[in-house]
């Protein structure tokens, strides 16, 4: 058995070295990298050489399971193939490690963390785009407060119009779509997570 480490960042600014650190500290005997800059496809072909290098018995160690991939699709995607090469998965900062007997609790969190990761990244894309579009504009618009976020999902859920919720906080319709999704997704969640402890 071999520990095989893999090291992701997404952009330019970002820096490698903290994440090689714990994974040659975890034992890892190769470690392949990639730096997103911009360019996809260096990502993948890192990804994928790494995929063709790693033989039934080994395990990839990663140092949070978002490293994996760029959204959950991909991240998914990538354990699977993992699976059927027989090939063990662990994250370093997180409870997963599926060498431990298809423990079921391992199999949750990482569909649970790979939720979490991917509404994650689309609030940040969410906040960059909102801070573009306010570009230039003194102070730009504020984030809505976590109380704000649960009284429009509420009132979304009650059947109010986007149009009607939007004028009462002083947002855009579009804002009160994506925070009744994100409502959406947690309400999801929080099922899933009953349905698996029951």
């Amino acid at each position: 058995m071999a520990l095989i480490g893999f090291a992701r960042v997404s952009s330019v600014q970002q820096d490698l070295t903290l994440q090689l650190d714990k994974l040659e500290k975890a034992g890892c005997e190769k470690i392949f990298s990639g730096k997103h800059s911009g360019k996809e496809e260096a990502n993948k072909q890192k990804l994928e050489e790494l995929l063709n290098y790693v033989r039934e018995g080994d395990v990839v160690v990663v140092t949070k399971l978002d490293r994996l991939g760029r959204s959950l699709k991909q991240v998914l995607t990538v354990l699977d193939r993992l699976k059927e090469k027989n090939v063990g998965f662990k994250a370093l900062e997180q409870p997963i490690d599926t060498t431990k007997d298809n423990d079921p609790i391992s199999i949750a969190m990482i569909q649970l963390l790979g939720l979490f990761a991917e509404m994650e990244r689309n609030f940040i894309v969410s906040r960059t785009t909102e801070g573009r579009l306010n570009k230039g504009v003194k102070g730009g618009r504020k984030p809505l407060s976590p109380e704000i976020r649960a009284k429009i999902a509420k009132e979304t859920r009650k059947g109010d119009s986007a149009s009607v919720i939007a004028k009462r906080y002083g947002v855009t319709p579009r804002t009160v779509y994506r925070v009744r999704a994100e409502s959406k997704g947690i309400t999801q969640i929080r099922e899933n997570q009953n349905h698996l402890f029951k």
